[in-house]
């Protein structure tokens, strides 16, 4: 077994800035406390998210932006942890009032700020409020290779995930800001979706939500084999430990590897004897 401890952070989240960054400050050394290697919270968490928790023409932070996520990385260093930040990078055009990216900051252990990624796919909400990115990446964090999807374009679009899962990602972030208002009859169908993402490709699905009144997605940890392993209550503040065992990720199904499926969709109940004669030959 190849264990990793991670944390999702199922925050409250405001307008005020530095309200989110006491919260966000607050939530590291509560994760290190609890050991965990890699805490992930929710999307848009630094800034809140424009679609009703801030307003959409909200001029853009830059400077206080870019001081927290250093002061986060700096916190990182200390504490030894990895960290995927839900926040926003300015459009570099016009960087106070232009869209902003709807983006993640990743944060290795060692407190270097390894990149960014841009949410890709966006809501009518969120158009009226950000520029979409186009590009999908994937981080080494604690011996991890691990992939970030935000929200709506890990929910509704299969491929982004497969694309972190094809640069080899066995962990996959999913930040998400899942909502403010009452569609409480989303929850079962936002769980589907994120025990499916674990399923199809064989690897571990980690979905953090902010801590809304209207909470239609718990945060969730799903296995590879999709079934949960973690889960938050609905509409409470609360950090989600979760121990995982990284080799259980071996992106089977999405390699379409035989033997690799069979344990997957039989357990013990097929033995190897009986598709024996449909595997390629070594």
């Amino acid at each position: 077994m190849r264990m990793l401890r991670i944390g999702l952070a199922q925050t409250k989240q405001t307008a005020d800035f530095e309200q989110n960054a006491t919260t966000i400050l607050r939530f590291l050394d509560e994760a290190a406390e609890a050991k965990v290697q890699i805490v992930c919270f929710p999307e848009a968490q630094t800034v809140g998210y424009r679609a009703d928790i801030a307003e959409a023409d909200t001029p853009v932070p830059v400077d206080r932006l870019a001081e927290f996520h250093e002061q986060v990385a700096g916190r990182c260093g200390e504490l030894g942890m990895a960290c995927i930040l839900g926040t926003e990078i300015p459009l570099a055009a016009d960087p106070s009032g232009g869209k902003p990216y709807n983006s993640v900051v990743v944060i290795s252990e060692q407190g270097e700020i390894l990149g960014t990624h841009h949410k890709t796919r966006l809501t009518p909400l969120d158009a009226v409020a950000y520029t979409p990115g186009n590009t999908f990446e994937t981080f080494d964090l604690c011996g991890v290779k691990v992939g970030v999807v935000i929200c709506f374009e890990g929910f509704r679009f299969p491929e982004s995930t497969r694309e972190c899962v094809r640069q080899e990602a066995q962990l996959v972030f999913h930040p998400q800001n899942n909502t403010t208002r009452p569609n409480d009859w989303k929850i079962p169908i936002h769980h589907a979706m994120i025990v499916t993402r674990a399923a199809e490709n064989t690897i571990w699905f980690a979905s953090c939500n902010a801590c809304l009144d209207h909470q239609n997605c718990r945060s969730l940890v799903v296995a590879p084999d999709g079934q949960i392993h973690a889960q938050s209550e609905l509409k409470q503040e609360e950090l989600v430990v979760a121990d995982l065992d990284i080799a259980r990720a071996t992106r089977a199904m999405f390699e379409y590897d035989i033997e690799g499926c069979a344990e997957l969709l039989f357990a013990d109940t097929v033995s190897r004897d009986e598709f024996a004669s449909a595997l390629p030959e070594a």
